[in-house]
């Protein structure tokens, strides 16, 4: 029987690579997006284009009544979770002092409000079951900070406490509870600071290379697979050495 994994802003990038790599290895995937239905859907067929299993959701992780519903609908369809990949999030390159309030609430809805109330939903699943695996993507710049990224490096710091705290609530119900911080990823989100940010970023890591949404999504797999049964609480650094 396959397992069940939901990956939230799983229409391109990142999210994308975590489904198609979860539906290479024999999981069911739900692909969730917001508002670019038709990438979710071209996620969906090119997985059920090399035979495996996919529907898109469309949910705003932000919004409580919209992630319930999501929830409602994969448990009247499936039954229940058994992993959830909380990767949806944007960036916002910024100076703290020219960042509004609306920056602010925007940000940290989507990237912090948005672990939680997709966590909360997954949990009542997954307590009742008495076994799951949840893995939030966060950041180098959570670990570091980030000059131009406060309010991002903020929100994936949040990401990083909220993973820990999870992890030490839900060990006894067979939950674990673990982070990827993901170093520079080439993404669709950082190609838009252009080509040059690529070749000087790349200075300043150890491996001389750019990391690839591959690369986050192996470490995914690796964090709920049995072999990290052992795992929890536990920040995966994935960043070509940035960060030693």
């Amino acid at each position: 029987m396959k397992k069940i994994a939901l990956i939230t802003g799983a229409s391109r990038g990142i999210g994308a690579q975590i489904a198609k790599t979860f539906a290479q290895n024999n999981y069911t995937v739900i692909i969730n997006y917001n508002s670019s239905q038709k990438l979710a859907e071209n996620v969906v067929a090119e997985i059920i284009g090399f035979g495996g299993e996919a529907l898109a959701i469309k949910a705003d992780v932000a919004n409580k009544n919209e992630v319930e519903k999501m929830f409602q609908t994969i448990i009247k369809i499936f039954g229940h979770l058994d992993v959830l990949v909380n990767n949806a999030g944007i960036s916002l390159n910024k100076l703290l002092i020219d960042c509004e309030e609306e920056d602010f609430d925007k940000i940290i809805s989507i990237n912090l409000k948005g672990t939680f109330l997709a966590s909360k939903y997954a949990l009542k699943s997954m307590i009742s079951q008495q076994s799951g695996c949840i893995v939030n993507i966060s950041s180098f710049w959570g670990q570091t900070g980030g000059a131009n990224e406060a309010l991002y490096s903020a929100s994936k710091a949040g990401v990083i406490g909220l993973t820990k705290a999870m992890a030490k609530e839900y060990a006894l119900c067979n939950i674990r509870v673990n982070a990827v911080s993901a170093g520079v990823i080439k993404t669709q989100m950082n190609d838009e600071y252009g080509e040059n940010f690529y070749e000087e970023i790349k200075q300043q890591i150890p491996t001389e290379k750019i990391g690839c949404p591959q690369d986050v999504a192996d470490a995914v797999l690796f964090l709920v697979s049995k072999q990290a049964n052992y795992i929890t609480g536990q920040i995966l650094n994935v960043n070509g050495g940035i960060l030693i």
